[in-house]
C-alpha cells in the first residue's frame, strides 16, 4: 500500500521479534483447496497435481493483492502420505469421492500396540516407510519416490514464484508433532486409553519422535534459510487432557523441540487448534520470542494476548465461520478489533483460523486482506 514503509518480510519478522510494525503483517493460511474454489479449479484437479494446487494459490494471491508471506501449498494428498506428514487414510476427489470435494482424512484404529516400540527402537521415518505406509496406502516404492520428487519440483517452482512476487515463503519445513502423530496413527480413542493404561511404550515413541524432529527439521530449515519451521498439533490442550497428561506427554517435548530450533536461531511457528486456554500459560515458560503462536479462533486470543504480551508473537485468528458465512463489515470489523486488543504493541499477524475455509466468500476474504492494508495498529 502507499502508506507502506517496510517490505513483508521486515514487517514479519519484525512482528516476531515483538517490535512495532507500519501496520501489522498479514499472513492468511490459504490451502489449495479454497484456493481452487476461488478460482475456478475442480477440487480433483487440485488433489491430483500440486503444480495446479500452486497455481490456484499463486492466482488467489495475485488476484487479492498479495499478502506479506505465503503459506507452502505444494502438496497433494498422495504426496502427504508418501512423506509421512498425514499418516491416515485419505479418500480423494476424482476417485473416492466426487470431483468438487474436498478430500478427507479417514480415521482408523491402524498403529498397534506393539508398534510403539518398533518406532521407538527403528525411528518414526524407517517405521513409516517399511511398515507403515502400506496399511494405509497402495502406494509402492515406485510410487513414494515419485511423489517426493514432485514435491521437491513444485517447491522450487513455488520459491521461484515468491522471489518474482518479492515474498518470502512463511515457512518450507514442517510436521506434525509426535503427540499428534501417535494419536491420528492409533485413532483419538484408543490413544487415550493407551495414555492412561500403557503409557510407558508410548513415552518412549514420542521420545524418540522428537529427536528424530529436531534431527531432520534443523538441517532443512538453515537449508532454506527462512528462520522459521512448523509444528501442528490439535489434541493435547485441555479440552482434551488433564494437566498430567499434558505435562507428561506433551509440553516436555514441545519445550524440547522449540529449545532446539531456538539454540540454531529458528522460530516455531507453533499451529495449535482447537480450545487451549487453559495451557496458554504454559508457553510463557518458553523462551521470548522463540516461537508463533497460530490460534484458530475457539481459543480466546484475547485472553492470549494478555498472558503472552510482550513474549510471543500470536498469529490468527479471524473465523472459518465468518468468512464463509460472515458478511464484509463483520470481517472488517473483527478484523480491526483483533489489531487494535491484539496487534497494539506489536507481536500480532493477521491470519485466518486455521485454513481459509473452503467455502470462504470472495469479498470476506478481500475484506480481511484489505483491512489488515489498511488499518493502523
Amino acid at each position: 500500500m502507499a502508506g507502506d514503509v517496510m517490505t513483508g518480510t521486515e514487517r514479519l519478522w519484525a512482528a516476531i521479534r515483538l517490535e512495532k510494525t507500519d501496520r501489522v503483517p498479514i499472513v492468511p493460511q490459504l490451502m489449495p483447496e479454497p484456493a481452487a474454489r476461488l478460482t475456478g479449479i475442480s477440487l480433483a484437479s487440485a488433489a491430483a497435481d500440486s503444480t495446479v494446487a500452486l497455481d490456484a494459490v499463486l492466482k488467489t494471491f495475485d488476484e487479492y493483492g498479495g499478502w506479506d508471506s505465503i503459506y507452502p501449498c505444494t502438496y497433494t494428498p498422495l504426496q502427504l502420505q508418501a512423506m509421512g506428514t498425514n499418516p491416515m487414510k485419505v479418500r480423494i476427489p476424482g476417485r473416492d469421492l466426487p470431483a468438487d470435494y474436498q478430500w478427507q482424512e479417514v480415521e482408523e484404529e491402524i498403529l498397534q500396540p506393539p508398534d510403539y516400540d518398533k518406532i521407538s527402537e527403528m525411528g518414526y521415518d524407517l517405521f513409516y516407510q517399511e511398515e507403515y505406509l502400506a496399511r494405509i496406502s497402495g502406494l509402492t516404492a515406485d510410487d513414494v519416490h515419485r511423489e517426493r520428487n514432485a514435491v521437491i519440483t513444485t517447491g522450487m517452482k513455488f520459491m521461484a514464484e515468491c522471489e518474482k512476487r518479492k515474498v518470502k515463503p512463511f515457512y518450507l519445513g514442517s510436521g506434525i508433532h509426535p503427540f499428534f502423530t501417535l494419536s491420528l496413527m492409533r485413532s483419538m480413542i484408543a490413544f487415550t486409553k493407551d495414555l492412561y493404561y500403557n503409557p510407558d511404550p508410548v513415552e518412549r515413541a514420542i521420545k524418540r519422535m522428537t529427536a528424530d524432529v529436531i534431527a531432520a527439521q534443523i538441517p532443512l530449515a538453515k537449508m532454506f534459510g527462512l528462520g522459521t519451521l512448523l509444528l501442528n498439533e490439535e489434541r493435547a490442550s485441555g479440552y482434551f487432557y488433564p494437566p498430567r497428561v499434558f505435562e507428561r506427554f506433551w509440553w516436555p517435548y514441545t519445550k524440547l523441540i522449540v529449545d532446539a530450533f531456538w539454540s540454531e536461531g529458528i522460530v516455531t511457528i507453533l499451529h495449535v487448534d482447537q480450545y487451549w486456554d487453559k495451557n496458554i500459560r504454559y508457553f510463557r515458560e518458553l523462551p521470548r520470542g522463540s516461537f508463533i503462536l497460530e490460534l484458530d479462533s475457539t481459543t480466546d486470543i484475547f485472553a492470549a494476548k494478555d498472558v503472552l504480551r510482550g513474549h510471543a508473537c500470536i498469529h490468527g485468528d479471524v473465523p472459518a465461520a465468518l468468512l464463509s458465512l460472515g458478511e464484509p463489515d463483520e470481517v472488517r470489523d473483527y478484523c480491526r478489533e483483533l489489531i487494535s486488543r491484539v496487534g497494539d504493541d506489536g507481536g500480532f499477524i493477521l491470519g485466518s483460523g486455521c485454513s481459509v475455509p473452503l467455502d470462504v466468500k470472495p469479498e470476506n476474504l478481500r475484506a480481511m486482506i484489505e483491512t489488515g492494508k489498511n488499518t493502523k495498529a
